[in-house]
């Protein structure tokens, strides 16, 4: 019974989106903001593919804080994208991927939170090349974003993980984080996807009227 229900509801889901369910992450959103004492949990597979609308507030400094926990060797796939506007033309998220068995990061990165002893980091900087941010439209979200940097590796070491998610130049702003990029969907995850998609096509997720749709 469960099993047809899920087939129902995939099929309906791919029709109202024309599709686009085919090519999506499973949407979450940051209703309080992601802390040290509060970090988002991954609680499924570091391989399925979620998509989490994070805000990091303006001019605070904020950070964003993720956790996961892989059992053997895992792939981890996770990139920070920024709806495209005016007003987010200069926020450029960095992130790091925090863990045990990971290296430490070298003295040119001043880095917004401390590494735990036995841990190390990995920090992908998000710097801004010269002439215009390469953009991409996704229809998941109706939406065009800025690309923006991603981590695409084997980890080794078994244990819990984080991502930390900052603004290097404190200036703040909305961004989504994926984490994973297998298209997994189980009912609960549709069932996401029922409520959250059109408040996203809608622009509801965001925290500022300059980037309306």
């Amino acid at each position: 019974m469960k099993r047809n229900i899920l087939r129902v509801l995939t099929i309906v889901l791919f029709l109202v989106l024309g599709g686009s369910v085919v090519l999506a992450h499973v949407p979450y959103f940051e209703h309080k903001d992601f802390t040290e004492e509060n970090p988002f949990m991954v609680r499924k597979s570091i391989e399925q593919s979620i998509a989490v609308y994070s805000f990091l507030a303006f001019d605070s400094g904020d950070v964003d804080v993720y956790q996961f926990t892989i059992e053997n060797r895992a792939r981890i796939f996770v990139e920070t994208i920024v709806p495209v506007c005016e007003f987010y033309e200069d926020f450029l998220p960095s992130f790091a991927i925090v863990g045990p068995g990971l290296p430490l990061p070298d003295g040119f990165y001043i880095l917004p939170f401390d590494i735990p002893d036995e841990y190390g980091a990995i920090v992908i900087s998000n710097f801004e090349d010269e002439g215009e941010r390469p953009t991409f439209y996704e229809f998941f979200g109706n939406k065009n974003y800025y690309q923006g940097p991603t981590f695409d590796e084997f980890v080794e070491m078994p244990g819990t993980y984080y991502i930390y998610v900052w603004d290097p130049e404190n200036i703040g702003g909305d961004y989504v984080l994926i984490i994973g990029d297998e298209e997994i969907w189980e009912l609960n995850d549709i069932v996401r996807g029922f409520i959250y998609t059109p408040q996203i096509r809608e622009g509801k997720e965001l925290h500022t009227d300059e980037c309306g749709n």
